[in-house]
């Protein structure tokens, strides 16, 4: 059985949110954030969680959001350019920029497209 090796790379930098512009801070949990903690977007850069090293840096959409026993809230992201669906784990819980409960309570109720 083979398995998928999750390892985080890289950095975890500040950024500003390619959909609402909101001034994004890294996580203080030392995990790399990936998504804005205020709309929920993300933009399609990595191969590796953290590593930077994808070449499309499309806009991906959360298109929806899963509870998870392990991870907690799990967003699921789909990039607007390529079509690439991901899935990352919500931060609701960061000291310092949390993700938004009404972002994440309004992508589950949305409708799938």
């Amino acid at each position: 059985m083979t398995g998928r090796k999750f390892t985080v790379q890289g950095t975890n930098n500040s950024f500003i949110c390619g959909h609402c512009g909101a001034e994004v801070q890294p996580l203080q949990n030392g995990s790399v954030r990936n998504h804005c903690p205020v709309c929920l977007h993300s933009k399609h850069v990595d191969v590796m969680p953290g590593d930077r090293a994808c070449d499309c840096h499309g806009l991906m959409k959360p298109i929806g959001a899963e509870q998870s026993g392990k991870k907690g809230w799990v967003i699921v992201h789909r990039c607007q350019k390529c079509g690439f669906t991901g899935r990352n784990k919500a931060a609701l819980d960061d000291p310092q920029q949390p993700d938004s409960w009404d972002a994440l309570i309004a992508v589950t109720t949305q409708r799938r497209e």
